[in-house]
């Protein structure tokens, strides 16, 4: 099985930053994408950021030139770094990797249990 294990989120200020990472382990051979999505109260869970395994990324164009992905290949761990947090940010943010477990094998989607951001004064 593989894990996705997430940290960071909390309450913010409008304009306040906030850095989300999440952690992939158990048995992995190829982490092709890893990225963030959120689900607001009522709202489809929607795509904020992926990452590939050759280090292009796409963002959700609200969070563009205020939100930033990176990733770990190394550790399987990607990261958001939240800037500029808008009361609109404010979800529960998923992680999730699209991960083949062995060389032989098709790759399948894991999520984290998510964490909560909310943007608030």
């Amino acid at each position: 099985q593989v894990q996705l294990v997430e940290s960071g989120g909390g309450l913010m200020q409008p304009g306040g930053s906030l850095t989300l990472s999440c952690a992939a382990s158990g048995r992995i051979y190829m982490v092709y994408t890893m990225g963030w999505y959120r689900q607001a109260p009522g709202k489809e869970r929607e795509l904020v950021a992926v990452t590939t395994s050759v280090g292009s990324i796409n963002y959700e164009e609200s969070v563009k030139g205020r939100f930033t992905a990176s990733r770990d290949n190394a550790k399987n761990t990607v990261y958001l770094q939240m800037n500029r947090l808008r009361p609109e940010d404010t979800a529960v943010y998923y992680c999730n990797a699209y991960v083949s477990q062995s060389r032989y094998s098709d790759a399948d989607h894991y999520w984290g249990q998510g964490t909560q951001v909310t943007v608030s004064s």
